[in-house]
């Protein structure tokens, strides 16, 4: 694999992404959710995890970060992206009627070695945006 560095290709910034999913999924199920979808797409964007606990629906926005250096990994999703994710559950839900309370989640995975990082750190923030 290519090095981790700013100007890495855009399939190993997928390849990063995946693997925060993955993790993100992992600690999901390790607290009692059920992860129903991984990277649900359709014409209007995609969602990176789909999960319920018989309470809540959640969308879950993964944003994985060397470092907080820069900005934190939450103030990726911004006014626009929160209004994609938006639309996209919209969608979702249209083809997946459920009782669930919808919730939209975002889990910042914080990786300084990238997929070398033993110890990966992840910030889950329930009810990030209405």
């Amino acid at each position: 694999m290519m090095g981790g560095t700013a100007g890495s290709s855009g399939g190993d910034r997928r390849l990063l992404g995946r693997w925060g999913e993955a993790l993100v999924a992992d600690w999901l199920r390790e607290r009692g959710w059920r992860v129903i979808a991984a990277g649900w797409h359709c014409r209007f964007g995609e969602i990176d995890l789909i999960a319920e606990n018989g309470k809540y629906l959640i969308f879950t926005e993964v944003k994985l970060r060397k470092s907080t250096a820069f900005a934190l990994a939450r103030e990726a999703v911004d006014r626009r992206k929160q209004e994609k994710l938006r639309t996209t559950a919209q969608m979702y839900l249209a083809e997946h009627p459920t009782e669930l309370q919808p919730r939209f989640d975002v889990a910042e995975v914080y990786a300084p070695q990238g997929l070398d990082t033993a110890h990966p750190e992840i910030c889950y923030i329930p009810n990030a945006f209405q």
